[in-house]
């Protein structure tokens, strides 16, 4: 939608409100729900402004201390939510209303500057030295998700135990029981069109209740904007529907988790009617794509919280469950941490580490500044993997906890000079926040195991 049509959509009262948001630590949509008349007049200029507190606070939107960007000493001030009108669309799940997303900025110096923390800023910078590098990307991620038929009001009332699923046998590409899930899932697919997110399917995936909905590719930054808003569109549709459906990593015991796989490729030059694969020469693979290859596999130890954000993230990976347990590379291979798929122009990258609970703008960003060094320093990959990878005790394996991953991010130098230290320093500061919060909780394991019997 452009400005224009939203002027005209607002003058003829088919559109009241617009929803104005930027993406928190969690991939979270945060943001003002604006007077439609008022936004065309005033804040699409000018943007808005929030509080800055909005990246320091924990789950609960409580304010965590130790963050050097805003704290109690500076008295958390506001930074500025300048709207990126290319990303101004219907929200169509919604009635009478329209969204744009934000790039956090805060006056430095003098001039209005990126907020270097926000998940955004992180994303843009790498994309402009993939650019300096004579690249683009392309990217898709592909996002599964259980859905129950209790509201998430009720699934918080019962402490999120014995949900119903809204299927009750593995519905994998299962027509049948797929279509039990069409009053919400088609109601979607629908909603995500009519919202400016081209669909391309969905299916019903590996567990009980579980479903998956793929959106086309895109640029990369044009494709996290895509997975946020198809995140919040959804989870704000199942809300109206009185049902809940979920992203987080592994939410059910002994069934699959959720998975974000990550489809992406290279492309010479930004013009998308001469540009090329820079993957793929005809039927071969590229330098290119090996080296990039080795640096994405190269510095993934590292940048595992990038991946893999929260306790849950780390649940996901065990032996055959269609979530990988080592990093190798191998064609066409579900067992392999990254898989590649297509031939010639579609030639690309599939990562399946990330689970559905990954935020997409750090994720591509440790990607785009993975792979770029790889092509900086023509690092190879190691020898392509042929077989069951869950097998292979030679293969090194992701990391097994939050608690394994942290030190590796917070103490690499290659995510100082590629991301910088703020950034890194206010990461980790968030990741332990989280890992100390989950070592202060007492869980439901915790009590049925030790309430009476010990």
């Amino acid at each position: 939608m452009t400005p224009e049509e939203l002027r005209a959509e607002v003058a003829s009262g088919d559109i009241d409100t617009v929803v104005v948001g930027f993406t928190d630590h969690f991939g979270r949509l945060m943001g003002k729900r604006f007077d439609a008349e008022f936004f065309v007049e005033d804040a699409l200029d000018h943007g808005t402004h929030g509080c800055d507190y909005l990246l320091t606070v924990d789950m609960d939107m409580e304010p965590v201390e130790g963050y050097q960007s805003a704290n109690w000493e500076r008295g958390y001030g506001d930074f500025h939510l300048v709207p990126d009108m290319g990303t101004l669309r219907r929200a169509a799940w919604t009635e009478g209303t329209a969204l744009v997303l934000c790039d956090v900025t805060q006056e430095a110096d003098g001039a209005e500057m990126p907020v270097p923390e926000a998940p955004r800023s992180i994303l843009r910078r790498q994309v402009e030295r993939l650019a300096d590098a004579g690249y683009t990307a392309q990217a898709a991620s592909e996002l599964e998700f259980f859905v129950f038929e209790d509201s998430y009001r009720d699934a918080a009332a019962a402490g999120h135990a014995d949900l119903t699923t809204v299927g009750w046998y593995n519905e994998d590409y299962d027509l049948l029981q797929g279509a039990r899930h069409e009053p919400f899932v088609g109601a979607a697919r629908k909603a995500l069109r009519a919202s400016g997110i081209p669909v391309e399917n969905s299916k019903g995936e590996a567990a009980v209740g579980q479903h998956e909905l793929n959106i086309r590719y895109a640029d990369v930054l044009t494709m996290a904007d895509r997975h946020v808003v198809m995140k919040h569109g959804m989870k704000t549709l199942a809300d109206r529907l009185g049902i809940s459906c979920t992203f987080m990593a592994k939410p059910v015991p002994g069934e699959s988790g959720n998975s974000c796989h990550i489809h992406l490729s290279l492309w010479d030059g930004d013009d998308p009617d001469s540009a090329m694969n820079a993957f793929a020469d005809g039927a071969d693979r590229t330098d290119v794509f090996r080296w990039f290859l080795a640096g994405w596999m190269a510095h993934l130890p590292e940048l595992m919280v990038l991946y893999a954000p929260t306790v849950n993230s780390y649940k996901r990976y065990q032996a055959a469950s269609w979530a990988p347990t080592r990093i190798a590379w191998s064609t066409d291979n579900r067992t392999a941490g990254f898989r590649i798929v297509g031939s010639g122009s579609s030639t690309r990258i599939e990562c399946r580490i990330p689970g559905g609970d990954v935020n997409p703008y750090l994720a591509y960003a440790a990607v785009l500044a993975s792979g770029l060094d790889g092509i900086e320093r023509k690092l190879e990959p190691p020898p392509e993997f042929r077989g069951d990878v869950y097998s292979a005790a030679d293969q090194p394996h992701v990391a097994t906890s939050l608690a394994d991953a942290l030190p590796a991010f917070a103490g690499s130098t290659f995510a100082r000079d590629a991301l910088g230290d703020a950034v890194v320093d206010h990461y980790a500061h968030f990741f332990q926040t989280e890992l100390d919060a989950w070592h202060a909780a007492v869980t439901d394991w915790e009590r049925q195991r030790y309430f009476e019997r010990i």
